[in-house]
This record gives structure tokens, sequence and C-alpha cells, in this order.
């Protein structure tokens, strides 16, 4: 048997603005924007060489709007890992993300928590190396 997560669920106010940010300026790939009908989308983007997605889904009631940016209770809810911290994080300053801390250094690697525009916080993290030996 094999499982895995394909897709986390992400509300936002509207599809265009999730993929103006998540493609434009984070630089995901757009995998699917289909057309369900009734206004509903069927979107999902995926971080480049990533396994796990996002699917934008929009807001319709007042609880779901309500939730965008805090998904999580104002915590970190996602985290991005690279295998460049300092190439994307100076290709996300060059294209106006937000963040909330200057980068550092921890036990586990370099890390800065970012947010999205609509309120959720994100770590960019490149995970310490180790080369497997104790």
């Amino acid at each position: 048997m094999r499982q895995r997560i394909m897709a986390l669920a992400l509300v936002v106010p509207e599809y265009d603005e999730g993929i103006a940010f998540y493609v434009g300026k984070l630089g995901f790939d757009l995998l699917e924007d289909t057309d369900m009908g009734g206004g509903k989308r069927w979107v999902r983007v995926r971080p480049k060489g990533g396994d796990t997605g996002l699917l934008l889904a929009r807001a319709v009631n007042d609880d779901q709007r309500a939730a965008i940016g805090n998904q999580t209770g104002g915590r970190v809810f996602l985290f991005l890992e690279t295998d460049d911290f300092d190439r994307d994080y100076e290709a996300y300053v060059a294209a106006g993300v937000t963040f909330l801390e200057a980068p550092r250094n921890e036990p586990y690697g370099k890390v800065v928590v970012m947010q999205d525009p609509f309120g959720n916080k994100w770590d960019l993290l490149e995970p310490v190396q180790t080369n497997g030996s104790s």
C-alpha cells in the first residue's frame, strides 16, 4: 500500500489572487486550473520539484472568509524547503514577498518566516546538511 498527501486546501479570497502570488511571486508551477462550473475552479499549484501541492480554494461564505490567512490560528502554516536559501530569499525579496523577520540560523537549518498576501505564515527553510554519520 502506498499513500501520500497530494495537496492541502488553502482558502484564498479569489483564485486569480492565489495564482498571482504562488505562481507569479513564488515561482510555483500551476498544475491545473479547471472550470468546475458555477464559479468554482479546481486550482492546484506546487513548488518546482516538489511532490505535495496546494489546492487553492476560493472562500464562498463568511466562515471560510474568516479562515483566510488564519487556518492555523496564527502559527506558521506551511514549510517550504529549498536547496538554496540565499537564492530563493533574494528572489522573493525582489518579488516583494513579505518577511516577518530577518533570516536566522537554527540547529535544523537556515530559516525565515514569510507571509503570503492573505496572512498565512510560511517558513522558508534550507535544512542543515548531514553526512549521515554520528
